[in-house]
Formats: C-alpha cells, structure tokens, sequence
C-alpha cells in the first residue's frame, strides 16, 4: 500500500490541473497554446523521469529510486504553490512531472517483484486504484476550496495569496500526501530480486522469510537465483522473442491506453462539460462524480483480475469504451449534448477504462518482461505512455477549437477500437505465472 501511494500522488498531480487551470489561465493571460503547455509541461517532466528511472533502479535499487521520486513530489507542491510568474509555475510542474514518471515506473514494478503469482494481478490493480483515488481527491479538493470565500485582504501575507488566489491552495494540499509517502517509504524493504542481481542473497532472504512461510520463501529465493544466474549469462537484445513481442505489447497498450482520451477528460472534463450547457459550477461537480466512479470501478478490478484474467477485462471493457467514445462524438457533432446524456456516456467510459484498460496495462506491463531487462523493457513501455499522455495534454485544446468535440472523440474511438483488436488477437494472458515464469508466455508455442 505504501508503493501504491505512488499512484496516488500520480493521480493527484495529474488531475489538480483540470480545477486551477481556469483561475491560471485568467491571472497570467494564457492563450490556447500556453494553456496547452501548462498541462503537458507535467507530462514533458514525466518522459525525463521515466528515462532517469531506468538507469537509477538497476544502478542504486528500487527503494531509493522511489524514495528520489517521493522528494520530487514535496518540492513540486511546494514550488507550483508560490510561483511569481507562469514560468515558475511550468518549471515546478515539471519537477513534479519527473517525480510522477519515476513513480510510474518504479512503484508497480516493486508491487509486482514483491506480489505472490495468485494475487500479483490484484495487488498491481491497486496502484490503479490509488491513481484514481489521487484524481478523486484532487476533484474534490479543488471542489472544496473554489468554494470557500474569497476573503477580502490587501496583506501580502502566504495565507492572504492562498485565499486570494485558490489555485495556489489546490496545489500546495498535494504536500500532505507528499510528506506521508516520503515517511512510509522508509520502512519498506528493497526488493529480492534486485538484491539477488546484485549478489546480495542473504539480504534477499532475510526480507522472503519475512513475506512468506519459511518452504516458500526458500522455494521462491531458489527460482529468483536459478533465473538471474540463467540471465546473467544472456546478451539479450530486442530481437530475442522473450523480449520482442512483450515490448512489442506493452508499448502498443502504453499508448492506445492514452489515446482512449481518458487524460483529455481529467484535464479538460469541466471544459468538456461546459461545451455540453453544463454551467461551470455543475461542471466540477459532474467531473467529481467521474472520479467516483473511476474508483469505483477499479475495484471491480482488482476482483476480477485474477478471476477472469487480463484478456477478458480487456476486452470487455474495451467494448464498452468504444460504444461510449463513438456515442458522445455523436451527440457533440450533431448539437444534440443535454448535460445529463453526455455525463452518463463518459460515465460509461469511465467505468470500463477503471476495471480494464486502466489497471490491466500497468499489470502486463510490470509482469510479462525478464527480470535482467524488467526495469529497462518496463521504462521503454511507460516512456511511450507518458509521450501519447503528453501528445493528447498538448493537443486536446487546439483539436476542440479546430474540429470539435465530435470528431475529436471519433478519433479517440478508432483508437481504442484498433485497440481492441490487438488485444483479442495479440495480448497474451499472464494471469497466475510466476515472474520467473513469464518467458515461457511469450516464447512456448500455444
């Protein structure tokens, strides 16, 4: 739960943005192209961070890599809360952006090397849920405070600019999580598999036998040795079908997860809703309920995950993703947009990208690679996923003043549906295997 914290921190970072954009936009003047930049400055900050964290996680191990990432979070809170001018603010969101990418590597890859195979697919869907709950809490943060009174002040006092200007106060509550994960992470251990890699076995056993019985602790230390020695004696390169195809997967589902449009809705969902005659106080509280429901519905995730196994989520979620997306592109291009329709389309949506698409890439992701090229194969993945994040972040605003919010869905639609097939023709299913196991998935024959 600690490393899934994380996800938290992910989540909240990323949908703090949709409640103090307006405020921002209207203090420092932006136009569509600098406002496009505020949001997608963060995801430009995750792209380094997940670059860094493949080199950092091998080299100085999980904990602190994920220790580094929780700092990153702190000073960006801090920072984004008191900036002098708009360029401040864009340089401390991308701090927060590395912070974001780091943990996005690092925080699903130490659930998944810690997890037992029977509920590694439950225990990785709660880093999905802690996202989710970090954008619930961030909704409702910005909810809480753009409904406090303005207070009438001409101090120049912290506390007089935190109620003048409430953008600062969205940001600056991002420092209470920040400051408890950075606490947390000190009492989790480093991971077994990266110490067995750095010949430190009798550390790796002393933290086994404490997460599992003394049998199968042993049993687990013996595989985790017997694969790095196999490993080690490897000169993997990408056209090693135990490597190809999983990254092959894993960057595809990276960036049709972006391209289903889902960040396009936390960004810019009151901005959406607003198109749709929804009033912008019934804006952000439409934009709440979304994020009930995504946490809904990831719940429903991490249930099933490994009842059903990762294929059927994925495709049934991407069903439903796909009607909702093509529906509501309907509804924009034809004019016809009453409030209470389109918030139960993108509720739709919203349900099934939180019980599939959502969590179920970020498991295959984190388990289906070897554990000599996992941390490498894993921030290639997500540094895919956080450049498709950054492409719809950036773009989003010119595609609805250009096309509309009609075809702009349409387009996110064919992406999920293209999606949907490679998914039911492509994915493998990793459900129960071991980690040590997962070469065989990919390289046996089924």
């Amino acid at each position: 739960m600690t490393a899934a914290l994380g996800g938290l921190l992910f989540g909240f970072d990323t949908a703090v943005i949709s409640g103090a954009l307006q405020m921002i936009k209207g203090q420092f003047s932006l136009n569509t192209v600098m406002e496009g930049w505020l949001v997608s400055s963060g995801l430009l900050g995750c792209i380094i961070g997940v670059l860094i964290t493949g080199i950092l996680s091998d080299r100085i191990g999980r904990k602190k890599t994920i220790l580094l990432a929780a700092f990153m979070f702190l000073v960006s809170a801090i920072g984004c809360s008191f900036p002098s001018s708009v360029s401040q603010l864009i340089f401390f969101r991308l701090i927060g952006g590395v912070g974001v990418g780091m943990a996005s590597v690092i925080s699903p890859m130490l659930i998944a090397e810690f997890a037992m195979p029977e509920s590694r697919g439950r225990m990785i869907a709660y880093y999905q849920l802690a996202i989710t709950a970090g954008i619930l809490a961030a909704y409702f943060s910005n909810v809480i405070i753009s409904g406090l009174p303005q207070g009438a002040t001409d101090s120049n006092t912290i506390a007089a600019l935190l109620v003048q200007e409430k953008w600062r106060t969205m940001f600056l509550v991002m420092a209470i999580p920040s400051i408890l994960f950075l606490l947390l992470l000190f009492r989790v251990p480093e991971s077994p598999r990266w110490l067995i890699t750095r010949g430190k076995r009798e550390q790796a056993s002393v933290i086994l036998h404490d997460l599992r019985p003394a049998e199968q602790a042993a049993k687990e230390l013996d595989a985790i040795t017997t694969a790095a020695s196999r490993q080690s004696t490897q000169q993997r390169s990408w056209k090693d079908p135990a490597i190809r195809l999983p990254l092959i997967i894993g960057i595809v589902l990276a960036v049709f997860q972006q391209f289903s449009g889902i960040n396009a809705i936390i960004y810019y969902g009151p901005k959406i809703f607003a198109s749709a005659n929804a009033g912008n106080e019934n804006a952000m509280v439409f934009q709440s309920i979304l994020g009930a429901v995504n946490v809904l519905f990831t719940i429903v995730a991490i249930k099933t995950a490994d009842r059903y196994g990762r294929k059927a989520l994925l495709k049934w979620g991407l069903t439903g993703i796909v009607f909702s997306l093509f529906t509501c592109g309907f509804l924009f291009y034809t004019g016809y947009t009453p409030p209470v329709l389109v918030l139960t389309l993108i509720l739709i949506f919203i349900a099934c990208f939180a019980f599939s698409l959502g969590p179920v890439t970020w498991i295959i992701i984190n388990e289906m690679f070897p554990t000599d090229v996992r941390v490498k194969a894993v921030s290639i993945c997500t540094m895919f996923l956080w450049i498709a994040n950054w492409i719809v972040g950036q773009f989003f605003p010119w595609l609805l003043e250009s096309v509309g919010a009609g075809i702009t869905f349409w387009i996110f639609a064919v992406c999920s549906l293209i999606n949907y097939f490679f998914s039911i023709n492509i994915v493998k299913e990793t459900s129960g295997k071991s980690l040590e196991e997962m070469e065989n998935v990919f390289v046996a024959p089924h």
